[in-house]
């Protein structure tokens, strides 16, 4: 079945109103409740940093200072809310260049759009770099039988085989049935010429939180229903997830 996101063309008329008005149908069998929707905002800029969650967030709460009221990231399904991390290209010294396919993208319930439709017109500094607010799409979660995500932080755990205990423990107690893994990183090391392999490690990550390192890794979670799998998307792993952890999509 075919999932295609709404484009938010009206929006602009809507927000000179009432924005709780806006019309949120969608075409969606297999998640008839539209509870909780990924909303994509186009983005216009240059380069911002490969390591940019909580610039993004510190950022968003100047315009939106309700980001930081309590159960804004976790709670009620109403109330819950992710921030995926903005995509691009590589450009080098661990920046990211934006391209016309980059999206500033909200996970969050179908009710926090009208809000969020504020940022349409601002300009947002990442970094010392300007990001451009443009028109929104709403795109409904779709269920895959394996999702992604590219980090994952669970407080206290920061070695790979006690981490992967605590997301399946998670996962468990949220009730999603299916296998959690860490998504391995195959290095080459040239010495003399001559390329040696190193054996695999688990793909480790970290995010820069004020002056602090977080520790996390990349996690893949295979063998779901189409029910967990949405299930998953909405409630996501561990914490931080408005700074960009945890928000899992389909895995590629």
């Amino acid at each position: 079945m075919s999932h295609q996101p709404v484009h938010a063309g009206s929006m602009m008329s809507a927000m000179e109103g009432a924005p709780t008005a806006i019309d949120l149908s969608v075409t969606n069998t297999e998640n008839q409740c539209m509870n909780v929707i990924d909303i994509a905002f186009r983005i216009h800029g240059g380069t911002i940093p490969v390591d940019h969650g909580y610039l993004v967030y510190s950022a968003l709460s100047r315009i939106l200072p309700q980001l930081h009221a309590p159960g804004s990231e976790s709670g009620s399904a109403s109330g819950r809310l992710a921030i995926h991390p903005i995509n691009g290209r590589l450009a080098g010294s661990r920046q990211l260049k934006l391209i016309p396919e980059s999206r500033l993208t909200f996970r969050a319930s179908a009710d926090s759009v009208g809000a969020l439709l504020s940022l349409v017109g601002k300009s947002l500094d990442i970094g010392g770099s300007n990001l451009d607010v443009h028109t929104p799409e709403l795109i409904p979660l779709r269920p895959a039988a394996r999702l992604y995500s590219r980090l994952v932080v669970i407080k206290g755990y920061l070695e790979p085989e006690p981490f992967l205990a605590a997301v399946s423990k998670q996962m468990e107690l949220a009730a999603i049935a299916a296998e959690a893994g860490l998504p391995l990183r195959h290095r080459t090391l040239s010495r003399e010429g001559r390329i040696q392999r190193q054996q695999p490690t688990p793909l480790r990550r970290t995010i820069q939180i004020r002056d602090k390192q977080v520790v996390g890794y990349a996690v893949a979670v295979s063998g779901l229903s189409a029910d967990s799998s949405l299930l998953l998307q909405e409630v996501g792993l561990g914490g931080r997830r408005h700074f960009g952890c945890g928000v899992f999509v389909p895995a590629q």
